[in-house]
């Protein structure tokens, strides 16, 4: 629900530590000229002005719940800055719910009124373990358990990305060796039925044996300062803005 939570006074919603203000999830991987958005969280808008983004070659979605879909409308201005189509990649689940939601943005037959606008995007059901190129980078796409949604985690490279799911596969574990950042997904110290606690995240992190992980979708249970003291040396708690360099 983002933090600040609506309605909430706790100390942490209630902190003037700017790493507990977060946003919902989304992250920008850029290597050479190529710019890949995962997700579009309903805050994106101001995510991408913060962090100066102008133009994307590609969106990966993980999947197709509210704060990780609902801000794709914002992707109009990219697509008209770029005067090209923006390419979407995820779980077909996703792709398939996105086209049914966003009826306006794909259906060719819903043409704008003379003066208006609508994102031009187009939508592309990918495949777990299969991998594919975006620009100069090779994405692996990587299934994963989260209740009832099908959520795609994603190895783009040296960076390993999962969030919002439950439980990591010794499979998945195996495709992700090798990554040097890790970004991975806790929720809170304890459990939840469709998402890693804390004390879970550490523990995958710890074999899968990035040289740095990072936990988000965090919320007001937990804030910054307090999760960094307790987190073991290689794990630390993500914050909005935070910039990661990986590879060499």
């Amino acid at each position: 629900m983002g933090v600040p939570q609506i309605g909430c006074d706790c100390a942490v919603c209630s902190s003037d530590d700017p790493r507990d203000r977060r946003t919902r999830t989304a992250a920008l991987i850029q290597s050479g000229q190529t710019a890949v958005l995962i997700d579009t969280p309903p805050e994106i808008r101001l995510q991408l002005l913060a962090a100066r983004v102008s133009r994307l070659d590609a969106v990966l979605y993980t999947h197709l719940h509210a704060d990780h879909v609902h801000g794709i409308d914002d992707l109009r201005s990219i697509s008209q800055l770029n005067r090209a189509v923006l390419p979407l990649f995820g779980p077909p689940q996703t792709i398939a719910h996105l086209e049914r939601s966003f009826d306006y943005i794909f259906n060719d037959g819903v043409i704008p009124v003379p003066g208006t606008s609508k994102p031009r995007l187009a939508a592309h059901a990918i495949e777990a373990d299969t991998s594919f190129t975006i620009g100069n980078v090779e994405v692996l796409p990587l299934e994963f358990e989260h209740g009832a949604a099908q959520v795609f985690g994603y190895r783009v490279g040296e960076i390993g990305y999962l969030t919002d799911v439950k439980r990591v596969s010794p499979h998945a574990i195996a495709s992700l060796r090798g990554v040097k950042v890790l970004v991975l997904n806790a929720l809170w110290w304890r459990q939840h039925p469709t998402h890693l606690s804390i004390e879970e995240a550490v523990e995958v992190a710890g074999a899968i044996g990035a040289d740095r992980t990072f936990l988000t979708h965090l919320t007001h249970e937990t804030s910054h300062r307090d999760l960094l003291a307790r987190l073991p040396a290689g794990i630390e708690p993500g914050y909005d803005g935070l910039v990661v360099e990986a590879g060499g």
